[in-house]
């Protein structure tokens, strides 16, 4: 990681619109420096930036990183820190989503911050997807040329297994259902 990046957080919120109103639950059962990448893609222009206002004002309270999926103009108008899946090229570091080995290439040779490398495993959020599994994930996170975040059905527990069978190969995990106390 080059030294004007920040140190990338280890564990992160993926914001979707099943969340609800359960959002903010999550949100507030991150650990101080997590992050938050806020997708919610369904939501319109006027929608998008209310909630985003209202995510980048928690983060700012709790300490927590602040990403918006796809849209640059968006994470500029929040003062978001890194932009997940731009829509535009620009100064704001990027992360990327990693299903495949062609989009770990293109990860390391666009120059990535940050690969989010999915789904490792069967999620709740889409269900009967094919998986990547441990092993192929491990393999496309190092390809990736950057900190990797294991994605697809992770939580902490997970996590420590996925990095005991694969030291170093992933910097953090995220996820949505993971935050959750069910």
């Amino acid at each position: 990681m080059a030294a004007n990046q920040p140190r990338w957080p280890r564990e992160w919120l993926m914001t979707d619109e099943r969340l609800g109103n359960l959002l903010w639950e999550a949100v507030r059962a991150l650990p101080q420096g997590a992050g938050i990448v806020l997708r919610h893609y369904s939501l319109g222009d006027e929608a998008r930036l209310e909630l985003g206002m209202k995510l980048a004002e928690l983060a700012r309270q709790q300490e927590l990183l602040l990403a918006v999926a796809g849209s640059r103009q968006l994470a500029e108008q929040i003062g978001a820190e890194l932009i997940h899946n731009p829509d535009t090229p620009g100064p704001m570091p990027c992360s990327v989503a990693v299903h495949d080995e062609q989009e770990a290439l293109l990860a390391r040779s666009s120059g990535a911050a940050l690969t989010f490398v999915a789904p490792v495993y069967p999620t709740r959020s889409h269900p009967g997807a094919s998986v990547l599994g441990p092993d192929r994930a491990a393999t496309l996170a190092r390809h990736g040329g950057c900190p990797a975040i294991a994605l697809g059905g992770m939580n902490a527990k997970r996590f420590a297994q996925l990095e005991s069978a694969h030291p170093g190969a992933f910097h953090g995990f995220a996820g949505i259902d993971c935050w959750l106390g069910n």
